[in-house]
């Protein structure tokens, strides 16, 4: 999951647990509002219901005031209005706590003709304890938001970087980032411009030089070929002929390495099936004994691929397997979307990774030409397609499997 998406989970949750307690903190202290005032009036009740029935103003004032009550005279308004909390009625009169819609509670007391409705005063101040407590509430909820918009403000451009960074990897030398200030991920994205400068300064000097070196290499080779056809056959020109064929076909397989690391060449995708296929890299081979192999193709199915890269990296398996195969033919076998290039021989010593590195050979490849670059090649053609190479030893069979 994306920091972005936790981001937005962890607020969503806070802001539901906030809005939550302070719901429950408010229902709390109404309740607890409610409780006391209710006591207060049933207690106070029976004193100012003794005044009322006796007549006495007096003494009813001097009580009110005692209590901290006031009287509000247009109680017939708040008869209609009002929620009644708490009710209690005789042959001479009635006592009820009501609940008006300012969620005030009042004291509403009649005896015959007589009324008289009251409201605490000190309830004023439990209610204002209760708003400022709503408005710190708020205020934390408020700044909660506040913190989530920096915190988006500070990852939206972290999102950018990102995409950045991937289309550098991914061989967009010349992507750059913006400025984005002098703060931390200002100084991130100056520090990501200045490597990208230097790695692709780096990596066009490297091309140049792979470019002079190949061209370099081919005149004085191509020199040297026609220079032994020139002489005469002999035990010498024979290691010469073949150490000058070695020297070439490792040169072209470090240039088709370099090419395939610097995303010198680009893929030429089309659509072709697995016979053409083999048959492109049969004819890179130069085969000329086709009792060599043995072929089995179960589904001629289509492949979507680079067919030159593909052929080359199929042919390097082919090769490898004739070169090591302690008796042939080797099998050439298409199953399941997969092709399968089996040699017999000694159970291959290392995992298939050990064999991709560059220059890797086993220690029955001594007496063998190659340079040990051939699987490499074929594992970074496969890995630009997106397609696998996997490796089985069982029963005197070793077999490099392309499952594209």
């Amino acid at each position: 999951m994306s920091i972005f998406k936790q981001i937005i989970i962890l607020f969503i949750a806070s802001l539901s647990l906030m809005i939550f307690v302070s719901n429950e903190t408010n229902a709390i202290t109404q309740s607890k509002i409610e409780l006391l005032l209710k006591e207060k009036y049933q207690q106070s009740s029976v004193e100012l219901f003794k005044y009322l029935s006796n007549n006495d103003k007096n003494g009813l004032n001097k009580k009110l005031k005692e209590l901290n009550f006031s009287v509000i005279d247009e109680f017939k308004l708040h008869l209609l209005t009002s929620t009644v909390l708490y009710e209690n009625t005789t042959s001479f009169g009635e006592i009820k706590i009501l609940l008006d819609k300012n969620e005030r509670y009042l004291l509403f007391l009649s005896y015959l003709d007589e009324t008289l409705l009251v409201q605490d005063m000190a309830q004023e101040e439990n209610f204002s304890q209760k708003s400022f407590l709503g408005y710190l509430i708020f205020a934390d909820i408020f700044i909660l938001g506040v913190i989530f918009l920096l915190i988006l403000k500070i990852l939206f451009p972290l999102k950018k970087i990102s995409k950045n960074i991937k289309e550098f990897g991914d061989g967009n030398l010349h992507v750059r980032m913006e400025n984005l200030g002098h703060n931390e991920l200002g100084k991130l994205t100056h520090t990501f411009n200045d490597m990208a400068d230097n790695i692709e300064a780096l990596i066009h000097a490297r091309q140049r030089l792979l470019r002079d070196i190949g061209h370099e290499l081919r005149t004085p080779i191509a020199k040297s070929k026609l220079a032994l056809e020139m002489i005469g056959e002999g035990k010498y020109q024979k290691i010469l002929k073949r150490a000058i064929v070695q020297i070439d076909e490792m040169t072209g397989e470090l240039l088709n390495i370099e090419k395939l690391n610097a995303h010198i060449d680009d893929l030429v995708i089309t659509t072709f099936n697995v016979e053409t296929l083999i048959s492109e890299a049969l004819s890179k081979l130069f085969m000329e004994d086709e009792m060599a192999f043995d072929m089995a193709i179960d589904e001629n199915f289509n492949i979507t691929a680079d067919l030159n890269y593909l052929s080359i990296a199929l042919k390097n398996l082919i090769d490898n397997a004739l070169k090591y195969a302690t008796q042939k033919p080797i099998v050439i076998e298409v199953k399941g979307r997969t092709i399968f290039v089996k040699s017999q021989g000694a159970k291959l010593e290392h995992d298939l990774a050990f064999y991709c590195e560059a220059f890797a050979q086993g220690d029955n490849s001594r007496h063998q030409e190659g340079f040990g670059l051939g699987l490499s090649i074929v594992k970074k053609i496969l890995d630009k397609h997106g397609f696998k190479m996997s490796l089985t030893c069982k029963e005197g069979w070793n077999s490099f499997n392309m499952e594209l």
